[in-house]
């Protein structure tokens, strides 16, 4: 699903990836994990194309993104979900309008919408929500509204940069069970995290960075 041949990344003659080689099946759930500054969102903005590497190649789905230019690009995207760390989402707007934003963007009917929303509110537990409004949530309902816009497309992969790392342990625990909820169903789930009660909880795969080498896979 996921393969990077030599990836290296260098901002201003400062690298931060360095000859990275690595592998993520379909259907996994890997942790990418390493100190402040080993590389972990450098990674995960490659693989959603949010920047490009310096060097080397990154196949998502067995095609390399590197050369593709904007339109490609989207294209790849619209099979991804994204998760951030501050939820990024639209204060004014409800959350349902949040959810939707992505399928609404590519003209989906608004019917088709109301029902794919109330669909993955109900798996983020959500269900019967959407008419709030984001400030009205708690943190983690809030983290919730952004996975349920994540996988709002049924995503071939979901990424979340430090999905936890503003919530509380209880609230921390119920996003990455959700996260694991979700990976069961097929997707394939990549948490950049330096959370390391959270990760020996739920124990999986760990791909370790220590400023931008990859030091354990």
């Amino acid at each position: 699903m996921i393969r990077l041949y030599h990836v290296s990344k260098v901002y201003d003659d400062v690298p931060a990836l360095h000859d990275v080689t690595l592998q993520v099946a379909k259907g996994e759930l890997v942790y990418v994990t390493g100190p402040s500054g080993a590389g972990k969102s450098t990674l995960l903005k490659m693989l959603y194309g949010a920047i490009k590497p310096t060097t080397g190649k990154l196949l998502i789905g067995g095609t390399d993104i590197v050369p593709m230019g904007a339109a490609g690009l989207a294209a790849v995207r619209r099979n991804m979900g994204i998760v951030f760390q501050d939820f990024k989402l639209i204060g004014n707007r409800s959350v349902a309008d949040n959810v939707g934003l992505a399928l609404e963007v590519i003209g989906t009917p608004r019917p088709a919408i109301a029902r794919r929303v109330e669909a993955v509110l109900s798996i983020v537990g959500l269900r019967g929500r959407g008419a709030e409004v984001p400030e009205r949530l708690s943190g983690g309902e809030q983290q919730r509204v952004a996975v349920a816009r994540a996988i709002i497309n049924d995503p071939a992969i979901v990424l979340a940069d430090e999905p936890t790392g503003n919530l509380d342990g209880g609230m921390a625990i119920e996003v990455m069970e959700i996260l694991k909820a979700i990976n069961l169903r097929g997707t394939t789930v990549l948490v950049a995290t330096h959370d390391t009660g959270l990760m020996q909880r739920f124990p999986h795969r760990t791909l370790r960075f220590r400023a931008g080498r990859l030091v354990s896979a």
